[in-house]
């Protein structure tokens, strides 16, 4: 039996992220997913929506069909 899995090359938060320290967030997403770790990939709120930033995905939890993410946010656009 084969497991159901998804393979993400950028982080889409949907306003979901919690701020762990300064620069350092978790996010925890349904299912089981695979991100490539150690490279920055783009953070965005929304999977088409503008550029929040870039980030460093440090670690990667599977857990009861979850997966969560721990990253270090390297860039932040702002519209200020």
């Amino acid at each position: 039996m084969g497991m159901p899995l998804e393979l993400n090359t950028m982080i889409v938060t949907k306003g979901k992220e919690e701020r762990l320290e300064k620069n350092l967030f978790s996010l925890i997403k349904e299912g089981y997913r695979v991100y490539p770790l150690s490279i920055p990939v783009e953070v965005r709120k929304v999977k088409t929506g503008e550029l929040s930033g870039m980030a460093v995905i440090q670690k990667l939890i599977w857990e009861e069909n979850h997966t969560q993410i721990v990253y270090e946010l390297t860039s932040l656009n702002s519209s200020n």
